[in-house]
């Protein structure tokens, strides 16, 4: 998995809505069912006896995550002190990733950022544009002057 798809990971799986539950899992080998009923049943008759219920709708794409108030409210939590609208260092540390410049550099390698030399502020300012718009193509809600 590269630095961008753990980025991507912290942003888009911390949406304000609630975690799926999971559903039981079915035992390795179910119990024998010992059947009394009628052949009516529909434990036992065969399926065309047995229509098969209405299949749902298909489910509507899901909301935009809103990246800017996601990571807004993940630097009010952890005190607020944050430039990660600005500097990628600060956007990797609030989303607890390894900030360091092995880290920028294989995700400057992953995003095909080839601005300035590895660890200058010319590059760290195109590696944040460049997470920013790829967000942005991922589903993210981006505010423009954060891609720009």
């Amino acid at each position: 998995m590269g630095l961008f798809s753990k980025i991507a990971d912290r942003i888009f799986g911390r949406k304000d809505a609630p975690a799926p539950t999971s559903k039981p899992a079915a035992p390795a080998n179910p119990a024998a069912v010992i059947f009394t009923g009628s052949e009516n049943d529909p434990k036992v008759s065969p399926p065309s006896h047995n229509p098969a219920p209405a299949t749902p709708a298909p489910a509507q794409p899901a909301e935009p995550v809103d990246v800017e108030a996601v990571l807004t409210a993940l630097a009010a939590e952890k005190g607020g002190a944050s430039d990660w609208r600005r500097s990628i260092v600060d956007l990797l540390k609030l989303l607890d990733l390894d900030s360091n410049l092995e880290a920028r550099k294989e995700l400057a390698a992953e995003l095909d950022v080839n601005a300035g030399a590895h660890g200058s502020a010319e590059q760290n300012l195109a590696l944040h544009k460049a997470v920013m718009r790829k967000l942005a193509e991922n589903g993210g809600k981006v505010p423009d002057d954060l891609k720009d």
